[in-house]
């Protein structure tokens, strides 16, 4: 197989529960300002500005601690595992 045919792997790691509750604590904090939380937390994750994210609660500092894929991948599971059960 030539280079560029291959599938990449994706290597998950064990940071779910952390993503998980860092989400919910962003997102409660966004709601609790006032903000649109899909909408502020989509601007955070698509340009990585963490002027999206309020300082309310330190949600500013706790979504800093992680990545934005990691964030991402557990929207996604969560989106597919909900999916599964409908």
């Amino acid at each position: 197989m030539e280079a560029g045919e291959r599938t990449a792997r994706f290597r998950l790691g064990k940071e779910t529960y952390e993503a998980a509750e860092v989400l919910s604590q962003v997102y409660h904090a966004l709601s609790e300002k006032g903000y649109d939380p899909v909408e502020q937390l989509v601007g955070y994750l698509l340009s990585g500005d963490p002027a999206y994210i309020t300082t309310h609660l330190g949600a500013r500092n706790l979504v800093a601690r992680v990545e934005r894929d990691e964030l991402l991948e557990e929207l996604v599971r969560c989106f597919v595992a909900k999916r599964a059960q409908s």
